[in-house]
């Protein structure tokens, strides 16, 4: 069912730490961005789905019916939980889900699928496939008691994060970049009204070399609690983001939560650049993911790895932190939580 205008109002927009059905995924095959060097981004897909089945089920979004053997395949001579694994046959451009896959809210009478526009990161890709994502699973039976919303508004999942409370934290550069001629003011009420929150918070500084999405929230700062988050550092003063970085822990700094106290702050430590022919890649450990039980983070065989591990157990105590080794992504731009989106728990048909 589509609904284009219904609002959100008595809905809740679930933490990402809240619990969840299933991760929602897109198998890399040779039709994708990916073909050039599909061999390693395979590996960190089928690290990332054993990691996933170990705690909860895996939705995978497979093009067509051979690449569902071949992943399938790939999977179970992994060893792999086949149990907790689920295949839907959709098309797609590419497989960074965590942009062209929904945003659910939960409501009295089931769940909204909101879809927004996805216009490949402000036109920069092909994206017409995966702009009908959303469509394409709810026609297919994906969803339980989901309604999709159709919502005429360009808008990226990684650009936005949830306390779970009602507050929304962003950054200004992406959805200004999205929506040039719309105020801040005008950007909080309409995110707000859509999204269920009544306070947004707006970072003004914060980038890393190598994004294409003009900044956005889930490659930077993260909540790991309604009073806490976690963000990327920068230490090299020597280093290109220094001063972006520092200018943005000092903003994060300066925030309060809805009870007038400065969050808890967890600064993740700086890896060493990763260059590709030259060109600076977005390693950032924000990127990670939480799912039941579990803080999946992405791991760059870097030194500062184990230390990222060690702020992430802090930031989420109880819960256990699962390096995955994302390297192979990063050639791409994105990292762990760009290629997924979770499920909250219900949602799942």
């Amino acid at each position: 069912m589509t609904d284009s205008s219904s609002p959100t109002s008595g809905f809740h927009f679930p933490a990402e730490w809240e619990p969840q059905s299933a991760i929602l995924l897109a198998w890399p095959h040779p039709g994708t961005d990916w073909a050039d060097r599909l061999a390693g981004v395979e590996d960190t897909y089928i690290a990332l789905v054993a990691a996933i089945t170990r705690f909860q089920d895996a939705v995978v979004c497979v093009a067509d019916e051979n690449v569902q053997a071949y992943a399938r395949a790939r999977l179970a001579s992994a060893r792999v939980d086949m149990e907790r694994v689920r295949f839907v046959e959709v098309p797609y451009d590419d497989t960074w889900l965590r942009d062209s896959g929904p945003i659910t809210l939960r409501g009295p009478e089931g769940f909204r699928l909101l879809d927004f526009r996805f216009t490949g990161w402000g036109g920069k890709f092909e994206a017409g496939l995966d702009d009908r994502l959303v469509e394409a699973l709810s026609e297919g039976g994906v969803f339980n008691d989901g309604k999709r919303q159709d919502i005429d508004f360009a808008l990226e999942g990684g650009a936005i994060e949830t306390d779970g409370e009602g507050t929304l934290l962003t950054t200004y550069r992406c959805l200004a970049e999205r929506h040039p001629d719309a105020s801040r003011e005008e950007l909080s009420r309409r995110l707000g009204g859509w999204l269920a929150q009544d306070r947004v918070l707006w970072l003004d500084h914060g980038y890393l070399e190598g994004d294409d999405t003009d900044a956005h929230i889930d490659t930077l700062a993260r909540f790991a609690a309604a009073d806490a988050i976690v963000y990327q550092a920068c230490d090299d003063a020597t280093d290109s983001h220094y001063d972006e970085l520092q200018a943005m822990a000092k903003e994060l700094a300066a925030l309060r939560t809805r009870d007038g106290a400065p969050y808890r702050l967890f600064p993740l430590p700086w890896p060493e650049p990763v260059l590709d022919e030259g060109r600076r890649l977005a390693a950032s450990y924000a990127n990670f993911l939480i799912i039941n039980g579990a803080v999946l983070m992405p791991a760059y065989g870097d030194p500062a790895d184990a230390g990222a591990a060690a702020v992430l157990a802090e930031a989420f105590p109880g819960r256990e932190i699962v390096p995955v080794p994302c390297r192979p992504l990063i050639w791409q731009n994105g990292s762990l939580h760009c290629i997924t989106m979770q499920l909250p728990a219900g949602a799942l048909a």
